[in-house]
Formats: C-alpha cells, structure tokens, sequence
C-alpha cells in the first residue's frame, strides 16, 4: 500500500517530507513485531499512527486499546495494566483482569509513557521481555502475547538523567522510533488542513463552509501551533461559529483570534537572544565587515599607485596601510582567514603618533584631478544589511534559495528580513 492510500485510509492531511518520512516508517515496522516509540509534541497525532501500525500489521483482526499512562493514578496504573486477585487491596472485592490480558494478540497504545511510575515500568519491561507479568496480589505468571507500542511527548532521555525512567526500558521501547513533526515544522500543510476542517465543520453545523483572504491566510500558516493540529482544529471551528461571514479577513480573524499575530520569538534570557538568531545576523554584519575592509583596501592600494606613479609629494604614507584583520575581528575568527593581506610593500613609520595623520598634498604642485568632498558614509547596521541583502538577490536574479546561500543564513531568516525591510521581490 502506497502512502497515498495509506493517508486516505486513515484521514491524514499533508505533503511534508517529515511526516511522509515517519509514516513510511510507520509502514515498514508495521509488518514486524518490534516495540515502537513514536516521539511528538502534544497534539500531532501520534495515536493516529498507533492505529496505523495495528491496523498495517498481523494482528489487525485483533484488539487494539489506547491507554494515557498520565491520567490513570500511580496507586491502580498497576491494576488496570496487570490486574488483580480478590482482596488484593482495599476495594478489590473480585478478580479483574488487566489490559494486557484482555488484549492478548493484540496491540496496546501506551500514551505518554514518560508518566509511567517506575515499578510499573519493571512490570512493563519484564512483559517486553519474555511475556509473563502477575496480577497484583497473586503469586502465579501469567503469559501474553501483546505489542506494545508507546508514545511520549518529553524527552526520555532528560527522564533517564533525573532518575524517572529506566534506561533499559527505553531502549526496549525505541527499538524503531518515529518522530512526527511538529505542525510549525509542516507550514506547507497548514493550509490544506484548514481547508479540511472547514468544510468538517460546514458539514456538522450545516452552514457555508469559511474561506480566508490572503492576509488573514499568511496570519494563519505563520502562527507557531503549541497545541499543533488539535489547535488549529479548534481554531477553525471557532471561526466557522463565530463568524458572520464567509470569507474571513484578517481583521476579523485577529478580532476573533487576537492571539493569531502573535510570532513567539526567542525571547530573551539573561540578556541573550535566541542563539541561532543571535548568528545568523551577525553573520550578515560580519560579512558586510569583511566585503566594507577588502573595499577599503584596494582603494588604499589604488591610491598608493597613484601618488607613486605621479610622484605625488605626501608627508608618511603609513597612514596607507592597509586595514589587519584585527582591526575588525579577533585573530582566531574563521574570517580573519579569509582575508587576503597581499598589499605592495610600505614604508615605515617614523613616529607612532603619525599612524592616524591623513595623506597631504604638496600645494604647489597642480594636480590634474578636481578637489573632492568627502562624504560620510551610512553607517546604520540595518541599511547595511538591508543593502547587501538587495546585492545578493540582484547576484542571483531573485532566486532567495542561492541568496541565503551567499549571504550564509537560511532561506526562512532572508525571508523574514525581505518581509520586514519591505525589499520588493
């Protein structure tokens, strides 16, 4: 079966090269009977792919039960999994059998795994194991043959390090994981599922399904989705409620939804941007630095060839040097290796103080040039950057993908900083 088919069989909206990646994964492993991790943040999905793997796999005639390890308490999780004699415990008035028996040949869905307290995870670990558990309260092992496949939406490892997961356990568990990307992750799909869930919503509250203009579309597909799929559905069915219209503009998605402009930016922390912001920006400034000093020393060196093919009469030509890379970056920085120090030879300075005296010209003697004004040049970091992002595009004929490329920073911050200097494409 084709992924194709695989996402029309089971409702799944998208294009993303991610989330085709973790369903072919989910495709392969289902003819298997590994254990399986499936990693996500809350709200992508990840039950979704549980039932894919159950239902792609051997045991698909079998039972299949979903369990939040989070929201059973830590004092009966036992019992519901394994279950429990007669009189095991205070309330215990008959046998019960647990999940794990009841869904024998089947597959059990174990969500948020990460909440699992640790006695139960040994439990858990002995059954992926060799198939045996106890009832609470009984003395005899029982067998059962179930897959066990579990989802979790931290990081195990960061719960291995704080003592609340077994490590061994996890690699029993992650023996093939799968990561379902996040919604901010699958931008290009934002859109088709919008669509899907207004025309949902249409159907069940028997009304015009709503559309959006084209601004109110880009406040849509660049909004962050903490609450990932599971928001964005909830947002769309607040919208088809509660709009008059429909056609949805980007006023009245903000009235109804005035969380929608918000961008969630690294915030700041200690007095530190987002570090990945933090360089791509000083990556433009650095380059623009670098390009600004190897200017300034071929046009020192050009003026150096002419007063010494004119014979021109100048009181030190130290002040002729040109720029080191130290006067722009430490020593040790990648680009002071990048630039070029092979300039004609100089004269050396008599006296220290005479570094930052200007070239001066004999006045008796009658240059054939006008006299020139000096003029200042802009120095503003955001005209600078702004200007060699409009020389790049010019380079590559508007191609944004070679650009950021030149200019070393990813095509979604050249985006952003083409946006908010308002360069015309």
């Amino acid at each position: 079966m084709n992924l194709s088919s695989i996402k029309q069989r089971f409702g799944i909206i998208g294009r993303s090269e991610k989330l085709d990646r973790a369903l072919y994964t989910a495709q392969r492993v289902a003819a298997t009977e590994l254990s399986v991790l499936i990693q996500g943040e809350s709200g992508v999905g990840k039950e979704i792919f549980s039932r894919v793997i159950h239902e792609l796999s051997k045991r698909k005639h079998n039972k299949f039960i979903a369990i939040n390890c989070g929201a059973i308490p830590a004092g009966t999780i036992n019992s519901e999994l394994f279950g429990h004699e007669k009189g095991a415990f205070t309330g215990a008035t008959s046998e019960r059998k647990g999940y794990f028996e009841t869904v024998d040949g089947g597959t059990i869905f174990l969500d948020e795994i990460g909440e699992m307290p640790l006695d139960t995870q040994s439990f858990l670990l002995r059954i992926l194991e060799s198939g045996e558990f106890i009832k609470v309260g009984a003395s005899k092992v029982l067998r059962t043959d179930v897959r066990v496949v579990a989802a979790t939406n931290i990081s195990l490892e960061e719960q291995i390090k704080k003592g609340k997961f077994r490590e061994d356990l996890f690699y029993r568990l992650n023996t093939v994981p799968i990561r379902i990307p996040s919604l901010k992750e699958r931008r290009e799909d934002i859109y088709m599922l919008f669509r899907k869930f207004a025309v949902d919503f249409a159907e069940k509250y028997r009304k015009d399904s709503i559309q959006i203009d084209g601004q109110a579309r880009g406040y849509i597909e660049n909004y962050s989705y903490p609450g990932n799929i599971r928001e964005l559905k909830n947002m769309v069915e607040q919208l088809s409620v509660l709009s008059e219209e429909s056609i949805v503009t980007a006023e009245v998605l903000i009235d109804l939804i005035p969380h929608i402009v918000k961008r969630n930016l690294p915030a700041l922390s200690n007095g530190h941007r987002g570090e990945k912001t933090d360089f791509e920006e000083r990556e433009i400034f650095y380059k623009f630095l670098v390009d600004m000093k190897s200017d300034l020393n071929d046009l020192k060196s050009l003026v150096f060839e002419m007063i010494r093919n004119n014979d021109l009469q100048v009181t030190d030509l130290s002040s002729l040097k040109p720029i080191t890379n130290s006067a722009i970056f430490n020593k040790n920085s990648e680009y002071a290796q990048r630039v070029p120090t092979d300039y004609p030879a100089e004269e050396p300075r008599e006296r220290e103080e005479d570094f930052n005296k200007p070239i001066i010209i004999n006045n008796d003697y009658h240059s054939p040039y006008e006299e020139s004004e000096i003029v200042e040049e802009n120095l503003s970091i955001e005209d600078m950057e702004k200007d060699l992002i409009k020389k790049a595009l010019k380079k590559y004929k508007g191609k944004r993908k070679d650009a950021a490329k030149e200019l070393g920073i990813s095509e979604r911050t050249l985006y952003r900083k083409i946006k908010q200097y308002e360069i015309p494409d």
